[in-house]
């Protein structure tokens, strides 16, 4: 366990925003980020598993504070209005972990259905564009804000049955990469005080998918303890080491 573990590192009193908190990952970062001591502002699309991952990290630290707001992430105002809430509620705003996700494929590239890549690109890509524009500003005022993008591997190594999720991908990449440069700028001569950064995976595991299928390897797979970690380790890094980076939990292909 890293300093951020015993509630005196650098998200011990954060203010930290966690869009799509409802699925496995969320819920195991919520419970991260309410273990360091942070106050922890979680959104999902489905109010029903946004309530239980709240409730189950209340119940696991009963002193944090956790709040779930069900957002429209797809509507740029909406999602202003949850930045512009938590702030003024809160006094601050000190990350934006962005969770958002969802998958389509195909059997062979031709067969790709031009529906799911507008499906995916709303998941992938505009709910990216609304937090990183939203909260964009919020996290300039902290003193260690934070913008953290979850993605893949397969934005760097794009196969043929995947290429609406792989492209996808990619472009969330690029979208963060270029808050990390608004960032930098800035930041001026002494470096960015805020940082935004890419987490890669291959695929997440947790435990529910290793009791269906108990023989499974699951080769390469980031246990979404270990994302939950890692997320909360950006912030025991300095901006300048983390902003604009792709820090990779998955082999780099």
């Amino acid at each position: 366990m890293n300093g951020s573990g015993n509630g005196n590192g650098k998200l011990h009193g954060a203010v930290v925003a966690v869009a799509g908190a409802g699925g496995p990952a969320g819920r195991a970062t919520l419970l991260r980020l309410a273990e360091a001591g942070a106050v922890v502002v979680a959104s999902d699309a489905d109010a029903a598993r946004l309530a239980e991952a709240v409730d189950a990290a209340r119940y696991a630290h009963g002193g944090a504070t956790i709040t779930g707001d069900t957002v429209d992430l797809l509507d740029l105002d909406a999602t202003k209005a949850w930045a512009d809430q938590t702030e003024k509620e809160f006094g601050r705003i000190d990350g934006l972990v962005h969770l958002v996700g969802g998958w389509r494929g195909s059997t062979t590239f031709t067969d790709t259905d031009l529906a799911d890549w507008a499906f995916l690109e709303k998941l992938l890509i505009r709910t990216v564009q609304h937090t990183s524009l939203a909260f964009h500003d919020g996290l300039l005022r902290s003193d260690r804000g934070r913008y953290v993008l979850v993605s893949q591997s397969g934005a760097h190594k794009p196969v043929a049955n995947n290429a609406a999720y792989n492209a996808g991908k990619a472009a969330a990449e690029a979208w963060t990469l270029a808050m990390a440069d608004s960032f930098r700028k800035a930041g001026g001569e002494d470096g960015p005080g805020a940082a935004a950064a890419i987490l890669v995976i291959k695929a997440l595991v947790h435990d529910a998918m290793r009791a269906e299928r108990p023989t499974a390897k699951f080769a390469g797979f980031t246990d979404v303890k270990e994302l939950a970690e890692a997320i909360a380790g950006v912030w025991e890094r300095p901006a300048t080491d983390v902003n604009g980076q792709r820090l990779w939990l998955t082999p780099q292909p």
